[in-house]
């Protein structure tokens, strides 16, 4: 196997739609449309929002939105889901979806698939009612978009209108080892969910890998891993920068979820040990740095994991702050 270099790696953006202190979403969804402006100038591959439910300082909680926000604001990069949580949605309303944005944005549009809600359980159950155990159809609900999708589907008593016959990229998204195997089997592109669940990520490409099927869609095995990425022009402001995403993820873990924070010059007197020792893991594939400092972090990750794309996600107090660490990150990217 030959050793991939940077060059070689597509890079993309994922975006939360964070919503930071003293802001509202409609601040964030300019700061995005701002961004994903800049990220097609710098050479970004796709720009996809992710799926979340009763979080006050996330705001994409409708990405097929978004998305169509976004693409009307650009001009050829991809936006798409990363993901939909389709155990929360019936297939046929993502493929009319999804179908609108296609018609609208041709070939621009992708749709990446996860099963989990997105959410606490109690949020879920408001959005799944009956339906709380949906997430053991996800494979069979992804076949029913794949039918839905199809130009052969014209006789079928239920048809997708607009989304037939339309080229629509599905991924599956995946936290654990089992939506690799669902990847694998249905020869899909795989993205895997490592900027805040590492633990499984080593596990589940090499599953995916060892089991892939090629499809009409696919040949080889695709994996995209997306990862946190704070840059700077110095490692010390990177890591002063830092402070935020890691009380963000403090968040997560303590379930006293706020507004994203400013950074800070020291955690010590914010988290415990323990929530550090946790943080630290969650954040197990963050390149925080200079230029020079993520460009040497992420040759290695590339080298040890041959993925075929990166996803950044960056939690950035200040928006001029976040342009530039992605901007400064297509550096580290394009640069042989």
């Amino acid at each position: 196997m030959s050793l991939k270099q940077l060059t070689d790696i597509k890079y993309s953006v994922l975006d939360l739609a964070t919503v930071v202190e003293g802001q509202t979403p409609a601040d964030t969804f300019k700061h995005s449309l701002d961004l994903a402006q800049q990220a097609e100038k710098l050479g970004y591959t796709r720009y996809w929002f992710a799926e979340h439910h009763n979080m006050m300082g996330v705001a994409s909680s409708a990405p097929a939105v978004l998305i169509g926000y976004i693409a009307g604001g650009t001009k050829s990069i991809r936006v798409g889901s990363g993901g939909i949580m389709l155990p929360n949605h019936a297939p046929l309303i993502v493929a009319e979806q999804f179908g609108t944005l296609a018609s609208l944005y041709p070939d621009r549009i992708d749709l990446g698939l996860g099963r989990a809600p997105g959410t606490d359980q109690v949020t879920a159950m408001a959005i799944r009612g009956e339906n709380m155990n949906a997430a053991h159809n996800f494979p069979k609900d992804v076949e029913r978009l794949q039918t839905l999708f199809a130009a052969d589907n014209y006789d079928g008593r239920v048809r997708a209108n607009p989304g037939e016959g339309l080229d629509i990229p599905i991924w599956i998204l995946g936290s654990s080892t089992d939506s690799a195997r669902l990847a694998a089997a249905k020869g899909l592109p795989y993205a895997f969910a490592s900027h805040f669940a590492p633990a499984y990520f080593l596990e589940a490409i090499k599953l995916y890998r060892e089991n892939f099927r090629p499809s009409a869609v696919l040949k080889q095995p695709y994996v995209m891993a997306c990862v946190n990425v704070v840059a700077a022009d110095t490692d010390q402001r990177a890591e002063y920068l830092a402070t935020s995403v890691k009380q963000f993820f403090m968040g997560v873990i303590t379930g006293k979820r706020r507004l994203l924070q400013p950074p800070v010059e020291s955690m010590d007197d914010i988290w415990t040990i323990y929530e550090r020792d946790a943080v630290e893991q969650m954040l197990g594939y963050s390149f925080i740095g200079s230029v020079q400092s993520i460009k040497s972090q992420m040759r290695d990750f590339v080298n040890k994991t041959q993925v075929d794309e990166v996803m950044a996600t960056s939690h950035v107090f200040d928006h001029s702050e976040k342009m530039h660490s992605y901007k400064l990150f297509a550096e580290v990217m394009k640069q042989v």
